[in-house]
C-alpha cells in the first residue's frame, strides 16, 4: 500500500532536519574553527571527509531496520544521534578558546556520531520512502526529499545565524541545542504513523549482516547501480568546492559575487529538480531519460565553463543539468531498492556508502588535482582541467546510465537480476 501527497510531503520532514543538522558542520562550524579559532582550512575539510568516511555503516544500518522490520525508530534515534554530535561539535568549538588539543578530541568524537547519526536516519529514511512512493510517484518523491533538504539546510543557517548576534561559544551551545531539539520533533511528526499507513509490513530479513549484503552484492544490476552511484555523484561533488575560487581566480569576482552566483547554480538545480519531478509524474520522462539527460547537460555547462565561455549561462547550464540527474538517479535508486522489499534497507545502505565515498573523495580529487595544475599551467587552463574530468566522468555516467537503467517507464528502473 502508498501513502498520499500529504504524508509524502510530512515524511519528507525527516530530510528537512538531516539538511539542516547536517549544514551546521559544512558551513557555520567550518567557519568558526578557520576564522574565530584561526586553526587551518584543512582540519574542518578534514573533519567533514571524516562525517562521509563513517557514512560507510550505511548497509548496517539498513540491514538492520529490514531485520527489525521498520524504519522509524531508526529514523528518529539517528536523528538524535546527529544532534548530539552537532552539540558535542558546538562544545569543541568553545573547548578550542583555551585548548587545541581537548577541541581535536572532541570534534573527532562529534564527526563521528554526525556521521553515524546521519547514516542511520538518511539510509532508513530512503528506505521508507522508497516503499511508501508509488511507482509512478518516484521521481517526484526524489524532487521533495532533495527539496526539503536543501530548505533544511537554508533554514537552520539563516535561523541560526540571526540567533547567534551577539556571538559567543555559550550562546552558540544554546542555539545548536535548540536547532537539536527541533529537528527531533520534525523527525517524530515526519514518521508519525506512516508506516502504519503502509500496513503490514514484509517478512522480516531473518539472514545476518554479511549474507544480506552477499545477497544483493550478487545481484547483477544492484553492483552496477552501485557503480553509476559512485561514478555520477564522483562527478556532481567534484566542482563544489573549487566553484567560487574559479570565480575569484578566472573572473575575478569577489565573495559577494561569487556567493551569488554559486545561488545561481542552486537555485537553477531546484528547477531542474522541480520540472523533472513534476513532468516525471504527469508522465513525461523516464528516470533514465532525466538522469541521462542531466549528465549531459551537467557535461555541457562544465566544458562551457572550462572553455571560457560566458560565465553565467554555462553556470546556470551546470545547475540545471545537476537538478535533473538528481531527480533521475535518486528516483531510480528508491525503485530498485523497493523491488526488493526485505531488502530495501540494505540495498539503500549499499548505494548511500558508495554516495558517501564519492562525496568525500570528490573534494580530495578535485582540490590535489588544481593545486597539481596550477603549478604548471595558468589559473583558466588548471580549473579547466578540473571541469573537463568532471564532465568526462559526467558522459561516462551518461552511458553507463543509458546501458543499466530501464528506459520503459511502467516498469522499475532496473531490472533485478540483469
Amino acid at each position: 500500500m502508498n501513502i498520499g501527497w500529504l504524508t509524502l510531503a510530512r515524511l519528507c520532514l525527516v530530510n528537512m532536519a538531516i539538511g539542516g543538522l547536517a549544514a551546521l558542520p559544512v558551513n557555520l562550524f567550518n567557519r568558526l574553527m578557520t576564522v574565530e579559532l584561526a586553526l587551518p582550512a584543512l582540519l574542518p575539510g578534514l573533519l567533514v571527509a571524516l562525517h562521509y568516511g563513517v557514512q560507510m555503516t550505511r548497509p548496517i544500518w539498513g540491514h538492520r531496520s529490514d531485520a527489525k522490520g521498520g524504519r522509524t525508530p531508526f529514523i528518529i534515534g539517528g536523528i538524535a544521534v546527529v544532534g548530539l554530535g552537532v552539540v558535542l561539535a558546538a562544545i569543541g568549538i568553545k573547548a578550542g578558546e583555551t585548548s587545541t588539543p581537548l577541541a581535536l578530541g572532541i570534534w573527532f568524537v562529534a564527526y563521528c556520531t554526525i556521521g553515524i547519526g546521519v547514516g542511520a536516519a538518511g539510509t532508513s529514511f530512503l528506505a521508507l520512502l522508497a516503499v511508501a512512493a508509488p511507482a509512478a510517484r518516484k521521481g517526484a518523491a526524489a524532487t521533495l526529499a532533495w527539496l526539503f533538504l536543501i530548505a533544511g539546510a537554508i533554514m537552520a543557517s539563516i535561523g541560526t545565524g540571526i540567533a547567534l548576534e551577539p556571538y559567543s561559544p555559550d550562546r552558540l551551545i544554546t542555539v545548536v541545542t535548540v536547532v537539536s531539539i527541533v529537528a527531533f520533533a520534525l523527525s517524530i511528526i515526519a514518521t508519525f504513523r506512516v508506516e502504519a499507513a503502509l500496513g503490514p509490513a514484509p517478512l522480516k530479513q531473518d539472514t545476518n549482516f554479511k549474507a544480506a549484503l552477499r545477497s544483493v552484492w550478487a545481484d547483477p544490476s544492484a553492483r552496477r547501480f552501485t557503480s553509476f552511484v559512485f561514478l555520477s555523484i564522483l562527478a556532481f561533488y567534484l566542482s563544489e568546492l573549487i566553484f567560487e575560487p574559479f570565480a575569484g581566480h578566472v573572473h575575478g569576482l569577489g565573495p559577494e559575487d561569487s556567493t551569488k552566483l554559486s545561488g545561481g547554480k542552486d537555485g537553477a538545480a531546484l528547477m531542474g529538480m522541480i520540472a523533472a519531478g513534476l513532468l516525471s509524474t504527469l508522465g513525461y520522462g523516464t528516470l533514465r531519460f532525466w538522469a541521462v539527460t542531466g549528465c549531459v547537460i551537467s557535461a555541457l555547462g562544465l566544458l562551457g565553463l572550462g572553455g571560457g565561455f560566458a560565465l553565467i549561462p554555462s553556470t546556470v547550464m551546470l545547475g540545471l543539468g545537476n537538478g535533473l540527474f538528481v531527480v533521475g538517479a535518486v528516483g531510480s535508486m528508491m525503485t530498485l531498492a523497493s523491488n526488493h522489499e526485505r531488502e530495501t534497507g540494505t540495498r539503500m545502505g549499499v548505494f548511500g556508502a558508495a554516495q558517501a565515498i564519492a562525496a568525500g573523495l570528490a573534494g580530495l580529487v578535485a582540490t590535489g588535482t588544481l593545486d597539481i595544475a596550477r603549478a604548471f599551467m595558468t589559473d583558466a587552463a588548471a580549473y579547466g582541467t578540473v571541469f573537463t574530468l568532471e564532465a568526462v566522468l559526467f558522459l561516462m555516467a551518461a552511458l553507463m546510465a543509458l546501458q543499466i537503467l530501464d528506459k520503459r517507464r511502467e516498469t522499475p528502473a532496473l531490472q533485478p537480476g540483469e
